[in-house]
């Protein structure tokens, strides 16, 4: 393991154990230039399309998921500002250049007490009302992952208006009336600092506004922004697979039970499991491969497939951390080992948006209403 992802893997034991935001592992990668991996070349960045920014978060997330899931959030979201022009130019170029020159970190707030995800429907609680020179907002936001290091909130919002409209405030992280809550206390990723956000009558200039549109004429993400959820979301979790896969392997060679005088991994029982593991990860690595590439070719997939690309990608890694704690037995369970830690972090990863079930409804009723062939 290159010394940048072993020193965040050295610091990824004690974050799982204190809970504490990893600064120091951003740290790292601020200064290696990869927290502006997908902030265009103009500004300074890296130009990186999803192909390569699945890349860095899979390496990330062997070595520290919870810093691999932040890192998730800022190449989805900077990417989505170098694509799209509805956030005023000044704003996308001052995010973009302080990510640059700061490592500063940006991720969209989305998920309400409430109202859970906004993928699922209805209007957010969090209001925005005209104030002299733009707006002001107030509302809770839940599982605002890097919150205690955002720079840059990207806040759904309704206005107050009698015909409400939906839209992106870009707030500050230091803006007056913000409040984080420190209730991220969760079984896996406990250093991604997913906490509530507070908003108390913040104020946000008109220029940090994005295009506001009708409320019934939102819509959550677009096929692009789709693809590249699924991809580094499932990065993270293949990446914790890949760390259960090197222990795992490693502990069959060396452990020689007394009983059988040979290593487990003599045993065919053995190999066959581990070759169930090889055959996850191989479809994972193929799958974001293809589906990378062909998004930077500009094929970019329905927002129902790359729903089932995520999925499958998460229920993979599932499956082989659970292979690999299976074939461990106690030790897979002993907190002195690094496996106990990996299941707990595999764990998050069915509950990224969209869920299997979500995934799936969706896309059965594509396929339905498109028809198909008598038979």
């Amino acid at each position: 393991m290159p010394p940048l992802l072993a020193a965040i893997a050295e610091e990824a034991v004690l974050r799982d154990r204190d809970a504490r935001f990893p600064f120091a592992s951003l740290a790292r990668l601020q200064a290696a230039g990869v927290l502006a991996l997908t902030v265009p070349t103009a500004l300074g960045g890296g130009g990186a399309g999803l192909a390569l920014a699945a890349q860095a978060v899979r390496q990330v997330g062997e070595a520290c998921p919870s810093t691999a899931l932040i890192l998730a959030m800022q190449l989805t979201k900077q990417a989505a500002l170098a694509r799209h022009d509805d956030a005023p130019p000044a704003l996308r170029e001052r995010i973009g250049r302080e990510a640059v020159t700061e490592g500063a970190l940006l991720n969209a707030l989305r998920v309400e007490p409430e109202l859970g995800s906004p993928s699922r429907g209805g209007l957010p609680a969090t209001t925005a009302w005209r104030a002299p020179g733009g707006w002001r907002i107030s509302g809770r936001k839940r599982y605002a992952t890097g919150a205690p290091g955002l720079r840059w909130m990207d806040v759904l919002a309704r206005t107050d208006e009698e015909a409400p409209r939906l839209g992106s405030f870009y707030v500050h992280g230091e803006a007056r009336g913000i409040t984080i809550r420190e209730s991220w206390n969760h079984l896996g990723l406990r250093a991604s600092g997913s906490h509530d956000v507070v908003f108390e009558d913040v104020f946000v200039p008109d220029a940090h506004v994005a295009t506001l549109v009708p409320a019934p004429e939102w819509k959550p993400g677009n096929p692009a922004q789709a693809a590249w959820n699924a991809l580094l979301v499932g990065a993270v979790y293949t990446g914790v697979a890949q760390a259960a896969r090197r222990w795992i392997i490693g502990f069959l060679n060396r452990r020689v039970p007394s009983g059988l005088g040979r290593p487990l991994a003599t045993l065919e029982r053995v190999q066959e499991q581990v070759g169930v593991i090889e055959g996850l990860l191989a479809t994972n690595a193929r799958l974001t491969e293809a589906v990378g590439e062909a998004v930077d070719a500009g094929q970019v997939p329905a927002q129902t497939e790359s729903g089932l690309v995520k999925v499958t990608l998460a229920e993979n890694a599932v499956r082989a951390v659970e292979i690999a704690v299976a074939l461990a037995g106690n030790h897979g369970h002993d907190r002195a080992y690094p496996l106990e830690r990996h299941w707990r972090d595999v764990q998050c990863a069915r509950v990224h948006v969209p869920t299997a079930d979500a995934a799936h409804l969706a896309a059965g009723r594509a396929a339905l209403a498109a028809g198909g062939t008598a038979g």
